[in-house]
């Protein structure tokens, strides 16, 4: 049986046509139950063949690239807490990828203007009406019911911000229904990120959450984990 394909966004919050779109403002996202604060997560993805430069070259840089992206939305989809994953790309054979991963939405990002932009795109098909999420696309150790943890967590403040392993970056950025967006990723995030008003969320040092990975040396650290399926096959 061929997987049904996910569900394309053109532009912002709506279909090409500009019909009404099921995950905006007007009704709850696929999947909410009102006893349970469920979360509508953004991820953002560059395109295989421009994503994690210092892992590898070549073929294998742009195979392991798409891998860790999978592995990340896939656990992002699985986690109890959440009712919809927006990914924000312009990778055009990333839906294809992840067409056995079910309730996905992808938006296009027609022109790359950087990281937050991209966010916001997807924070604008995502609506206000619900709890929101940015986590990053390279966390391939990722399990769901760690990022269940830090969402729960999350609920209690308008704003709030999971460092990187290392301290110093940003995995999640979280804002509660009705608060207006803002995030401010790149190096150095965790800090700007406080100051904007986000409360740090205190999660373990080795939560999944918290293993971005950049490096080779960080790769290996989230092999030790246990990554996706995705990654463990080119590892």
């Amino acid at each position: 049986m061929t997987p049904a394909q996910p569900e394309l966004v053109h532009g912002v919050g709506g279909d090409p046509a500009g019909g009404h779109d099921p995950a905006g403002e007007d009704e709850p996202a696929r999947g909410d139950d009102p006893a349970v604060q469920r979360w509508r997560v953004v991820i953002p993805v560059k395109p295989a063949r421009r994503g994690k430069s210092r892992l590898a070259s070549g073929a294998s840089r742009e195979g392991l690239a798409r891998a860790i992206a999978l592995d990340t939305i896939a656990a992002a989809a699985s986690c109890p807490v959440v009712a919809q994953v927006f990914v924000v790309t312009d990778d055009a054979g990333l839906p294809l990828a992840a067409a056995d991963i079910p309730g996905l939405r992808f938006v296009a990002e027609e022109e790359a203007r950087g990281l937050d932009a991209a966010i916001a795109l997807g924070m604008a098909a995502a609506g206000t009406v619900a709890h929101r999420a940015a986590l990053l696309g390279d966390l391939p150790a990722l399990r769901p019911d760690d990022l269940a943890a830090a969402l729960d967590a999350a609920t209690a403040h308008p704003r709030s911000v999971v460092a990187d392993a290392e301290g110093t970056g940003s995995t999640l950025v979280t804002a509660t229904a009705g608060v207006e967006w803002t995030s401010a990723f790149g190096d150095g995030s965790f800090a700007r990120h406080l100051e904007m008003g986000c409360v740090a969320i205190d999660i373990p040092r080795g939560s999944t959450v918290r293993r971005d990975v950049d490096t080779p040396e960080q790769l290996e650290t989230a092999a030790t984990l246990g990554v996706g399926p995705h990654t463990a096959a080119l590892l």
